[in-house]
């Protein structure tokens, strides 16, 4: 029986091949996402450890973050921009929960992230999370709270506008294309919070910026800010 399983698996497997989701090779246990060369070779920031780190320095000046970090370096062509396409937009679901448990191991070893209390997704737009049928940075977000044990609220705040795409524009324009896109629809949840706000990829910050920012403008509030990955020009 055992031998009749093994070749029926074997068959399947060449017709519908389980693959690498960073490089693409061939891989024989499905219950694995990346190889063990992309596993080994994944750009890890270290940026939770360190205060001052290119993440915070984006803020600064803009607005008040308690901690900010990105995981993973992101540049074209590479195994976590194939990866994170497939995440967002080939219905990989799977992915973003590893990547946000192996992010939120890094969270919960750091110092810096320690009395966050709730997560916080960033929000798609109705239609586009609709469309996708699912928001990315919530999944990264379940995978980050299994690992620090706190709460995900995803229905705290809303992006209630929809904004042009941030391809191509300036900081200014990204600000200003931004404006007005959050809002709160459970102030109670979030009041006397320091809440860790999630994301997938962060360039310059902007989305994250103008939601920071409608979420400290409640009573007691702080922000710290948690992405996959950064930006970086190859």
């Amino acid at each position: 029986m055992t031998s009749r399983i093994l070749f029926i698996q074997s068959v399947l497997h060449l017709f519908f091949p389980h693959v690498c989701c960073g490089c693409g090779s061939d891989l024989l246990t499905e219950n694995i996402l990346f190889c063990i060369r992309c596993q080994s070779s994944m750009p890890i920031t270290l940026f939770e450890y360190f205060t001052e780190n290119p993440i915070e320095k984006i803020f600064w000046g803009r607005v008040d973050i308690h901690s900010a970090a990105a995981h993973l370096y992101f540049t074209g062509g590479s195994q976590v921009q194939h990866s994170l396409h497939l995440l967002k937009y080939k219905g990989r679901k799977e992915i973003g929960i590893y990547f946000g448990q192996q992010m939120g191991e890094s969270l919960k070893r750091s110092s810096r992230f320690g009395d966050c209390e709730i997560i916080v997704p960033l929000p798609l737009y109705a239609s586009r999370e609709k469309s996708r049928g699912y928001n990315q940075a919530s999944l990264i977000a379940n995978g980050v709270s299994q690992k620090l044990k706190i709460p995900v609220i995803n229905d705290a705040v809303a992006r209630i506008k929809k904004t042009e795409t941030q391809t191509h524009k300036s900081r200014i324009q990204r600000w200003k294309n931004m404006e007005s896109t959050f809002e709160i629809r459970d102030p109670v949840k979030i009041s006397g919070k320091h809440i860790l706000l999630i994301d997938d990829v962060v360039t310059t910050g902007a989305s994250l910026e103008a939601c920071a920012q409608v979420l400290l403008n409640h009573p007691g509030v702080k922000v710290s800010i948690a992405c996959l990955a950064h930006t970086v020009s190859a």
